[in-house]
């Protein structure tokens, strides 16, 4: 067995129809691109989202920018300056648990008792603000 004898299998490779080959061929004369018109012609092909000369969709529409993230996550904001308030007599509190979702503490205001501040997250100011009146930070 030679390269030379290998050949695919029968009815496997389906020659490419060659239209305009006259009449003899059962393609001939419109060769299956009917009669006149732009399509019936050389290069007559419309570029892709052509609408026939009205404004195509993707011009109609206004032009987003950016990408909005499928799983963001929201963050409930509270302020170093309520979380005495928000803390009354105890000296720790879990604000996630007291809030129901994440929350980030925000470094506006200042506080004057110690406490135990359980969050999601803090900001760079918050955290030094409650760690500078004694207090600590636990990230849950």
């Amino acid at each position: 067995m030679k390269v030379s004898d290998l050949k695919p299998k029968a009815h496997s490779k389906k020659e490419k129809t060659r239209v305009g080959r006259g009449n003899g061929s059962g393609k001939g004369t419109y060769s299956t691109y009917g009669c006149k018109g732009q399509r019936s012609r050389s290069g007559g092909v419309k570029a892709k989202g052509f609408e026939g000369g009205q404004t195509p969709i993707y011009r109609r529409l206004p032009k987003y920018k950016g990408f909005k993230p499928l799983e963001k996550e929201e963050y409930i904001e509270v302020n170093v300056e309520n979380l005495e308030k928000i803390a009354g007599t105890e000296k720790e509190i879990n604000l996630n648990e007291l809030f129901g979702g994440k929350v980030k503490v925000l470094g506006r205001g200042e506080i004057s008792i110690p406490l135990v501040v359980k969050a999601s997250k803090f900001s760079k100011q918050a955290k030094e603000k409650i760690e500078k009146a004694q207090g600590k930070v636990e990230v849950i």
